[in-house]
Formats: C-alpha cells, sequence, structure tokens
C-alpha cells in the first residue's frame, strides 16, 4: 500500500480496510502487547529469574568447597590430633611454678659456668595465655666472644624450652664483649590459673554479646 492509500483509511471503519492495512493494525497491536507485557509484567519476572540463576551458581560453588572438605575431613583430623599430640608434648617440657626458679637457677650457672660476668638479670612480668605463661629475663653479661657463644648454645640445650631475644653485642672494657639480651622461659599453668582465665575470657564474650 502506498502512503497516501493508508492516509485515506477511515479509522472508524476498520473492517472495510484492505487485507494487508488490518494484518499490519494487528501486528502492531500484537507488538505494543508484547512491549507492555515485558515492561510492565515480564521484566521483575526476568530480574528474578536472573538473580536465581546467579544465586544457583552461588550455590553450587559452595556446594563444591564444603563437599571437598568433606572429603578431606578425615585428614584435617588426624592433623590436628598430630598438631595436639605435638603441642601437649611442648607443655610437658614446661616446668610448674614450683619448677621454675630451678630453671632460672640453671641459666644462670650455664653463664657463671663459661666464666661469664653477670652485669643484670632481671626477670620481668608474666605474660599469660590460655596454656602456658612467658617469663622474660634481661641480662646484660660480658665476656669473650667464644663463651659468648658457648652460654648461647648451652642456654639452647637446657632440657626445658628457653629462647633468647633481642640480642645485642657491643665493646666491653679489656677488650671482652658485652651481650644484652631477653631470655624467655615458658612454663605450665596450673589448673587454678588456667580456669581463672577461662573464666575471664567467658566474661569478656558475655560483655561483647551484650
Amino acid at each position: 500500500m502506498t502512503l497516501d492509500e493508508l492516509r485515506s483509511l477511515d479509522p472508524k471503519d476498520i473492517g472495510n480496510w484492505p487485507a494487508a492495512a488490518q494484518l499490519g493494525l494487528l501486528a502492531l497491536v500484537f507488538a505494543a502487547i508484547i512491549a507492555a507485557g515485558h515492561f510492565y509484567v515480564w521484566a521483575d519476572f526476568l530480574t528474578e529469574l536472573d538473580e536465581g540463576k546467579a544465586k544457583e551458581e552461588q550455590l553450587k560453588e559452595e556446594f563444591k568447597q564444603k563437599k571437598a572438605k568433606a572429603v578431606n575431613l578425615e585428614a584435617y583430623r588426624q592433623q590436628l590430633i598430630e598438631i595436639q599430640q605435638s603441642f601437649g608434648a611442648l607443655l610437658k617440657q614446661l616446668p610448674d611454678k614450683s619448677e621454675m626458679e630451678t630453671l632460672l637457677t640453671e641459666i644462670n650457672q650455664a653463664g657463671v659456668g663459661r666464666g661469664l660476668q653477670f652485669e643484670l638479670f632481671k626477670p620481668g612480668n608474666e605474660i599469660k595465655t590460655a596454656e602456658f605463661s612467658e617469663l622474660p629475663i634481661s641480662i646484660r653479661v660480658i665476656g669473650s666472644y667464644h663463651d659468648l657463644a658457648a652460654f648461647v648454645s648451652d642456654v639452647a640445650k637446657l632440657s626445658r624450652i628457653v629462647t633468647l631475644a633481642d640480642i645485642k653485642l657491643s665493646n666491653a672494657k679489656g677488650g671482652s664483649l658485652m651481650l644484652e639480651a631477653t631470655v624467655k622461659t615458658y612454663r605450665a599453668l596450673d589448673e587454678a590459673e588456667q580456669q581463672a582465665i577461662r573464666q575471664a575470657e567467658a566474661e569478656a564474650k558475655k560483655k561483647r554479646r551484650n
């Protein structure tokens, strides 16, 4: 149909329009209904569908991760048992409160036995964790390089766990060297101390919840 023929059509007499014009109008009405349905009805459904697909992918990924963990659960349990056993063995190397004074004496004697001169041997404040207590000791000793090295080796060979930190070497009088360091020793907590720490942690968690 030509443009002039389309202009001559009477919109009030659609029944007498040519078949081509009627089919064209029907197609336009159908397209308008589809468009309206998309914007006013289907758009929300399509959005929910996309969100559902995204959620499905997320759940699938979470399922894969949990499945992998479940497959390796027994290995994780065995690893945890081994860690607990190793930690327990380390704890058994720690002195209790009554043995702590003996350990301090052993550290002092390790230096004296090497001919070192102690200028400072000062235990600090204990630092307690849930399982053990750490006692830092500030030391300052004077001696030859060989004797100082032997002292450090002797301390490392003690039957109890002892570490040295913040080591500083400097020249001293008479060609000797001065060793300044923090010796850290550890002891196991007794039952009363462990109970007090557990109670304090429980009270702290309760306050955070409130």
